[in-house]
């Protein structure tokens, strides 16, 4: 079995010379790189208002940070990195054009496939990010945010329809409905 595991290993400098030419994304773990899904409209809506809010707040601050979509890496580890649905960083901490592994903010978007890994063992690496002040999860098929923050020792904080969600990390209030 190890002789097939060893057979099957991609460095990570194959990892991400193949991300920069592929049309598919991957991630990446401990040598393995997995397809990425596609998602809902519901999926897709809500990362849109999240991404849409925040730029608007940014560019009336002046916060010096920027969001972005699912498709800029995070390095989570020396052989991990991930796509998550919303990050943000500030101060311009990236590795290079396709990565950064100093996010302060990142978001996931929860659906049936992904939930368990969003809340287990993305959530985990994501934690272990120094830079990293919150993470936030949307249900998409439920009106439900959770936020974890470092301010709080990662202890969840839920909300629901009706509801104010402050991200701390980048200064910016948010109505649960004005995300759903």
């Amino acid at each position: 079995m190890a002789l097939a595991r060893q057979a099957d290993y991609l460095s990570v400098e194959a990892y991400l010379a193949g991300e920069r030419a592929s049309e598919i994304r991957h991630e990446y773990v401990d040598g393995v790189a997995y397809a990425m899904a596609g998602t809902s409209v519901n999926h897709n809506q809500i990362t849109a208002n999240v991404l849409t809010e925040l730029r608007m707040h940014f560019k009336q601050t002046g916060v010096d940070c920027r969001p972005f979509s699912s498709d800029l890496l995070v390095r989570t580890g020396k052989d991990r990195y991930r796509y998550p649905d919303v990050v943000v960083v500030c101060d311009e901490q990236f590795l290079d054009d396709y990565s950064t592994e100093s996010p302060v903010l990142i978001l996931e978007v929860l659906s049936k496939a992904t939930r368990q890994r969003d809340r287990q063992v993305k959530r985990l690496e994501y934690l272990q990010l120094p830079s990293l002040q919150e993470y936030m999860l949307i249900e998409q098929d439920t009106v439900e945010v959770e936020v974890f923050r470092r301010s709080d020792s990662w202890r969840p904080s839920y909300y629901y329809w009706g509801d104010m969600v402050v991200l701390e990390s980048v200064g910016l209030s948010l109505s649960v409905e004005s995300m759903i």
